[in-house]
């Protein structure tokens, strides 16, 4: 099954994304039922170990027995090693496949979501991704394994029913006691663990926040609200970890005082038994083990209902990220292998989510196959909302955007946005090296592509002086570059390969004059048949285009040719 398949199966039913791959590891999961009955039943084989050594060899002198069960012994000892081992093996397994299809999935979701549909900051969504961690915990830990071990329980009452009768009351009058306390303490654990969540978000989103923009807060003096926000997560966090402690204590201190009476209950009855000649010694002794190891999985109640709550709270967290429509769920989706450049706004009005005011209101605006236009306007006017609807990055709240005389929605977004070179208001470059930065894994750009892009941005001549040149890491978003130096490599990138369709969005906002210059007059050349967006507030851009449009207030306020709009704006300052 393709990427694109199993993403698409997330919304065949409830839950797909977390049961489809748990059912492809259902084998691992029925290895790991198959192994744990085996180590419960070679669990058992202890008690009758003691029993038939205290009832049949003491009272006969019975030595070539003992060493017959001492030798079976030791071959139980050894497979149980052995299947414990397959057990925890199995498991790892199917927990390493789990988490490598959600967290799959996971990304592919991250990736492909709408724009529209984030919420919250940076560090509260990549908090949300680290909620995969807690399922993995889940599915790849010895919780799996105690959670198997649990119907096993009433194995050993039976035995121990089969061997000691009524005796089976003591041990079987605690189970329900375990279970009661781990019911009582599972509302506050669920309640407190989803308290630590959202605390544990704001938490990554304080951390995030402070780690990106760090020059900017040692510059601004930020440090001060940043660790208030900080200390603040910290102490309510630990407050909180304290009570779930708390809680998962007393379930456990239960469950060890349930496992303590019931030997001990078990031994006092048991004498009475023997007394009245329905119980033997060894009898006894096979039933105190056993009581002992009827309570000892339950043990593990508060352990698991810990891990149960964080699960659950992970997935409830994770669960509208997954199940959110993305950009890849229309259907049938327009693939086309080229973008001849038509690009039409038809009374189009955007809001982004949360603002109060439309961002572009009825605006209407055809580009054509190869004309290259510039979009003016002061700053908050619309001008780089255009670009991000003509990218399909948003959908318009009215109106239609229209590719090639297809709605931007029924294209599929990666072929529309591999058709189209970017470069937006922000240059931000990726961690690796230069070189990763403008191929981006696309098969077609070779080495003398990239080049050949680099020379023409400029990128080439600052690259060709620093040591490694093209394979040069770069530390998140690039920050190791100037802006100038940022920009060259992003303009690279959207060149290399030749795209019909071409968007800038202040790309030479961080150039000196000279090296502004030197680009527009190598671009010259590059951008003809091409349709070109240049989205700018410097006017010596504008040599690369032949029409301009001016929004304000979100609306066209000026439409012609370059030569004619740069007249008309002019001619009041003139004057």
């Amino acid at each position: 099954m393709t990427d694109d398949a199993m993403f698409r199966a997330t919304r065949k039913g409830f839950a797909d994304w977390l049961i489809k791959p748990m059912m492809q590891n259902k084998r691992n999961y029925m290895k790991v039922g198959i192994t744990a009955a085996l180590i419960n039943v070679f669990g058992l084989v202890v008690s009758i170990f003691s029993m038939t050594v205290y009832d049949s060899v003491l009272p006969n002198n019975a030595t070539t027995s003992l060493v017959g069960l001492a030798i079976g012994m030791s071959l139980v000892v050894l497979f149980d090693f052995v299947l414990r081992s397959l057990r925890a093996y199995f498991v790892d397994i199917a927990g390493v496949n789990v988490d490598r299809s959600i967290g799959e999935l996971a990304f592919n979701r991250l990736i492909s979501m709408r724009m529209a549909s984030r919420r919250g900051s940076t560090g509260a969504l990549a908090g949300t991704m680290r909620e995969l961690d807690s399922l993995r915990d889940f599915f790849a830990s010895a919780t799996m394994s105690a959670l198997v071990d649990l119907p096993f329980v009433l194995l050993t009452l039976t035995v121990i029913a089969a061997i000691g009768g009524w005796i089976v009351l003591v041990p079987a009058t605690m189970v329900p006691l375990v279970v009661l306390a781990g019911a009582l303490s599972y509302p506050a654990m669920d309640r407190l663990s989803a308290e630590a969540m959202n605390e544990g978000l704001s938490k990554q989103a304080v951390l995030v926040e402070t780690i990106g923009g760090l020059e900017t807060v040692k510059a601004t003096g930020a440090g001060g609200l940043l660790m208030k926000r900080w200390l603040h997560s910290i102490d309510y966090f630990a407050h909180v970890s304290i009570r779930q402690r708390l809680i998962s204590t007393i379930s456990m201190n239960v469950a060890n005082a349930a496992g303590t009476i019931s030997y001990a209950g078990t031994v006092v009855v048991g004498v009475f038994m023997i007394e009245s000649r329905s119980l033997t010694m060894g009898g006894l002794i096979a039933c105190s083990l056993l009581s002992s190891r009827a309570v000892a999985p339950l043990g593990q109640i508060a352990q698991l209902l810990s891990r149960l709550t964080s699960t659950q709270t992970a997935y409830r967290t994770l669960r509208p990220f997954m199940e959110d429509n993305d950009e890849g769920s229309g259907q049938n989706q327009l693939k086309p292998a080229k973008i001849d450049g038509l690009i039409e706004f038809r009374n189009v009005s955007f809001r982004y989510p949360g603002a109060k005011e439309d961002a572009v209101a009825g605006i209407s605006l055809t580009i054509q196959p190869g004309e290259r236009v510039g979009i003016l306007g002061r700053v908050g006017s619309g001008k780089s909302t255009l670009a991000r609807l003509a990218l399909g990055l948003y959908e318009p709240s009215d109106g239609l955007v229209l590719v090639d005389g297809s709605d931007v929605r029924q294209l599929d977004a990666a072929t529309l946005r591999r058709n189209i070179g970017t470069s937006l208001q922000e240059s931000v470059l990726l961690s690796g090296s230069i070189r990763e930065n403008i191929v981006l894994e696309r098969d077609h750009i070779d080495d003398e592509e990239m080049v050949r892009v680099a020379k023409l941005t400029g990128a080439h001549d600052f690259v060709g002086r620093i040591a490694n040149g093209y394979d040069l890491r770069l530390s998140d978003r690039g920050e190791s570059l100037s802006g100038g130096q940022r920009q060259s490599i992003a303009l690279a990138r959207a060149l290399a390969g030749q795209p019909g369709m071409l968007i800038f969005d202040e790309p030479t906002s961080g150039m000196d004059s000279q090296s502004e210059n030197g680009l527009i007059d190598r671009l010259m050349q590059e951008v003809k048949g091409r349709t070109l967006i240049v989205i700018t507030h410097r006017m010596s851009l504008l040599r690369l285009v032949d029409r301009v449009v001016i929004i304000a207030d979100g609306k066209v306020a000026t439409d012609g040719r370059r030569d004619e709009v740069l007249r008309a704006i002019t001619r009041p300052v003139a004057a």
